[in-house]
């Protein structure tokens, strides 16, 4: 399987890996991912509890994908996560 790939401005080939993935559970809704994509690829969300979970957690905003399409594979939101919730992969060409 083919991936995108690209070139850095000094001419060398890279592979990107987009966001396909965010794991709420881990998620502290610090919003650092947010404000680091160029994209808008994140929300802040209500965090979604399980019936036995309501009420342990005063933090109830986490982060979401809104919008996977619109990464562009820079990883900017995986190295400034605190808790690494992101999950990133190359994608294949169309």
């Amino acid at each position: 399987m083919e991936t995108i790939t690209g070139l850095t401005r000094g001419g060398k080939a890279y592979t990107p890996t987009f966001v396909t993935d965010l794991n709420q559970e881990t998620c502290i809704g610090c919003g650092r991912c947010y404000k680091v994509c160029p994209r808008n690829v994140f929300e802040l969300v209500e965090r979604e509890f399980d019936d036995d979970d309501e009420g342990d957690d005063d933090n109830t905003m986490v982060m979401a994908i809104a919008d996977a399409m619109d990464c562009i594979g820079c990883g900017s939101c995986g190295r400034v996560c605190p808790k690494d919730c992101h999950t990133h992969s190359p994608a294949p060409l169309p």
